[in-house]
C-alpha cells in the first residue's frame, strides 16, 4: 500500500447516483428464479460483515440469500459498525474462534466496505481459521482518502483514515487465504481503483455493474458470493460466470487497472 500516492474518490456525480441501490434491490427480486440457480454449499459456515455504519439490518438480504444456499450463516452482532474502535478487534476474532470451534470447520468470511478490510485482518490473524475471504468494494489498494466516507470514518471512530491505513496495510496471501474482491467502476463511495487487488493463483477480481450502496443486494454479486463459497475446499478457481449470466460481469484488465 502507498498512500502517499494520490488516487482522486469518484466524482461527485456518481456519489449522487447511490440511489441506484433501491433500483438494484428491484432488479434482484425480478432475477430471484436464476438465483435460485446459484450452486449450494456444504454447510460450512459464513461470516457476514457490515459496512462503515450499516448494522447487521444492512446485510438481512445477503445473508437470508446464503442461508438458503446452505450454509450456517453468521451477523458480526456488534450494533452499528463504528470503525475500529477499542474492543472491534478483539471481539471479532473471538467470535471467528467460536465459530469455527463450534462447527469444527473453517469460516468463510464476506466483508461489505469496511468489513471486507476487517475480513482481510481476521484472515492475518487466524489464516487457521478462515477458508476465504470475499470483500466488496472493499478499499485494499490502502488509499485513505480515495472514498467519499473518510471523513465519517473519522468522525464516527475517532481515529486517523490517513494511520489507520498504514496498520490495516498487511495483505493476506492467497496462497494460504483465497481472497475475491468484488467491485464496480461506478462505485459512488469507494474509487473503484482502491478495490482492486493483485491478481495471483488464488486471489481474483470480480466486477459487476452498480452502486457502493446496494452491492449486497445486487443479484450479479450475490450470485458471485455464491459462487465463490460453493468451491470445494482446497479445490479453489477463478470466477467464471455461466453463459446466460456473463453480461453482469464487465470484464476489467485488473493487473493494467492496479
Amino acid at each position: 500500500m502507498n498512500s502517499s500516492t494520490a488516487l482522486a474518490p469518484p466524482p461527485r456525480l456518481l456519489q449522487w447516483l447511490e440511489w441506484r441501490a433501491m433500483g438494484e434491490m428491484t432488479a434482484t427480486a425480478l432475477l430471484a428464479p436464476t438465483l435460485a440457480l446459484a450452486p449450494r454449499g456444504d454447510g460450512h459456515p459464513v461470516l457476514v460483515l457490515p459496512g462503515l455504519a450499516a448494522s447487521d439490518r444492512s446485510t438481512l438480504l445477503l445473508r437470508a440469500f446464503l442461508r438458503d444456499r446452505g450454509y450456517q450463516v453468521h451477523g458480526w452482532g456488534q450494533g452499528r459498525n463504528l470503525g475500529p474502535r477499542d474492543g472491534v478487534r478483539e471481539t471479532m476474532l473471538a467470535q471467528l474462534d467460536r465459530i469455527a470451534d463450534a462447527s469444527g470447520r473453517q469460516v468463510s468470511v464476506v466483508g461489505w466496505s469496511l468489513g471486507g478490510m476487517y475480513a482481510r485482518m481476521l484472515a492475518q490473524e487466524r489464516p487457521d481459521a478462515v477458508r476465504g475471504v470475499v470483500m466488496l468494494g472493499s478499499p485494499v489498494g490502502g488509499h485513505p482518502y480515495a472514498t467519499r466516507a473518510w471523513r465519517l470514518y473519522e468522525m464516527a471512530s475517532g481515529r486517523s483514515a490517513h494511520e489507520d491505513a498504514r496498520e490495516w496495510s498487511g495483505a493476506v496471501d492467497p496462497d494460504t487465504v483465497p481472497r475475491t474482491s468484488i467491485w464496480s467502476r461506478s462505485d459512488g463511495i469507494v474509487a473503484w481503483r482502491n478495490s482492486v487487488v493483485p491478481v495471483a493463483a488464488r486471489s481474483e477480481n470480480i466486477t459487476v455493474y452498480g452502486s457502493h450502496l446496494g452491492l449486497g443486494a445486487n443479484a450479479a454479486v450475490l450470485y458471485a458470493v455464491g459462487d465463490r463459497l460453493a468451491q470445494p475446499q482446497g479445490q479453489w478457481q477463478a470466477f467464471k460466470p455461466p453463459a446466460l449470466l456473463r453480461a453482469l460481469y464487465p470484464r476489467v484488465d485488473a493487473a493494467r487497472a492496479a
